[in-house]
């Protein structure tokens, strides 16, 4: 396995571990923590997505200058040009939406009901999928 490979693959599978943990986690499990008010969950919410989509564009930027450097199967240029656009529109439309909601709620203020988080979340599903698949796949090289 050449350092490329080594890089992708390590890239892909703890951005995996990431995603699989917060979004799948710990996004949730942290209203139900005993102790810890709505508002405080809200706030912690916002900090931590902010962190995982910065960790987010640094696995893709690995995984993008690598590939570069070896000769892969067209499908995988498009899954990696998958998980852009997915980054690019969870960075630029859904999560700047949804931290603004937050702020709201943080500071006391009413949100209308809004499928952002289902938006987000079925962003988040298709983007583990290509992840693993890819990440399977250099496995398997």
């Amino acid at each position: 396995m050449s350092i490329q490979e080594i890089s992708i693959t390590g890239a892909l599978f703890i951005w995996f571990g990431a995603l699989l943990a917060i979004s799948g986690m710990e996004s949730w499990l942290k209203f139900r923590a005993p102790g810890v008010e709505r508002l405080q969950a809200l706030a912690i919410g916002r900090l931590v997505f902010q962190v995982l989509n910065k960790m987010e564009w640094g696995f893709l930027l690995v995984v993008l200058i690598a590939h570069f450097f070896l000769d892969l199967p067209q499908y995988l240029h498009q899954f990696f040009l998958a998980l852009l656009l997915l980054l690019l529109v969870q960075t630029f439309f859904v999560l700047p939406k949804l931290d603004k909601r937050a702020k709201i709620q943080i500071s006391g203020g009413q949100v209308l009901p809004s499928k952002l988080h289902l938006i987000y979340v079925g962003l988040e599903m298709v983007k583990m999928i290509l992840i693993l698949i890819t990440a399977i796949y250099f496995l398997k090289r």
